[in-house]
């Protein structure tokens, strides 16, 4: 059953994070009131004894599952069981929950990095699971593939209106700029203001040749809004499966990224790229076809979104570290 009502309950799981908090706040610029979050102290999804009380005490109908841990490749390199485990944790916790409460729909958000290394592109929905993964994030990915199967699953024996929507890079504002554990964007950014004003090189990773998409946060919010309200006919003649991709439909090159990130922050410093460090995926465009299919379109450019970011970022700088 699709959100029809301002007045339905919606909980939105990982609300402080950079997506969830995109779709907190468009929720409530188109009306939505009845949004239910709760901060880690408050429900630790980790547990599913507090996630299945949580569910039976506030009976959400409609669910945005935004909550995972997430991290670069350093992160994903450095602590494989914890992404694997804690993310496999918190889906099933969730989902199994939801499932149980008879929640009306459930969004699950993922990540473009489900599909294989080496898939052609576009990545279509299909070629899930027709390869090997990268490995600088398989652990990750490994669990977003379960997060998707389990919906799925639930969808096919079931019959529940559970929906995967696998976002391409994201970046806006409340964006992770820790450097040991960011996205190549926010690093960037990150790297970029430091060297401003200085004679400083900025380095950055890898070739600058591998291509990538990138999404404003406030573009996949509107996605997510747009999947909740679309009638059932509809969505589920677009991703009879459940699984849909959320991108722009159009990527570009590390090193261009990087002189769009110089332009937006006004660094005039060098760019020196460091070739003895990965890569990770030489390409990774989406097929956005389904989700175009139902009338969705982004709307922020990648110009305006970084200098949105940046603004935010100049605003916070000071509070990133504590």
């Amino acid at each position: 059953m699709h959100l029809s009502s301002s007045s339905e309950k919606i909980f939105v799981a990982g609300h402080r994070g950079l997506v969830g908090s995109g779709v907190v706040r468009a929720l409530k610029q188109v009306g939505f009131s009845n949004i239910v979050t709760r901060s880690r102290s408050e429900l630790d999804l980790l547990n599913q004894a507090s996630v299945n009380a949580f569910f039976e005490r506030e009976q959400p109908e409609f669910v945005v599952l935004a909550a995972a841990k997430v991290g670069g490749i350093l992160a994903n390199d450095t602590y494989p069981a914890d992404f694997l485990a804690q993310n496999l944790s918190i889906q099933s916790n969730v989902i199994e929950a939801a499932f149980r409460a008879g929640v009306k729909r459930l969004v699950f958000l993922g990540s473009t990095c489900i599909y294989p290394k080496l898939a052609q592109q576009p990545l279509k929905e299909e070629y899930l699971l027709t390869g090997p993964l990268e490995p600088t994030n398989e652990w990750y990915a490994i669990a977003k593939i379960a997060g998707v199967k389990l919906c799925e699953s639930l969808r096919k024996q079931y019959g529940v209106d559970f929906i995967s929507l696998m976002p391409t890079n994201m970046y806006g504002p409340g964006d992770n700029f820790d450097l040991n554990s960011s996205h190549v964007l926010p690093a960037m950014m990150r790297k970029f203001h430091a060297a401003k004003g200085t004679s400083n090189s900025v380095e950055l990773w890898g070739t600058g040749t591998p291509k990538r998409e990138f999404l404003y946060v406030d573009d996949l919010s509107s996605a997510v809004i747009h999947v909740l309200k679309t009638e059932e006919g509809p969505l589920h003649a677009a991703a009879p499966g459940g699984l849909m991709n959320v991108g722009v439909g159009q990527d570009l090159a590390i090193s261009e990224l990087a002189k769009a990130v110089k332009r937006a922050v006004g660094s005039t410093n060098e760019i020196v790229y460091d070739a003895t460090k990965p890569d990770g995926t030489p390409r990774k465009l989406v097929d956005v076809s389904r989700l175009f299919s139902l009338g969705w379109k982004p709307e922020v450019s990648l110009e305006d979104g970084l200098s949105r970011t940046y603004e935010w970022y100049l605003k916070n700088v000071d509070n990133l570290d504590e």
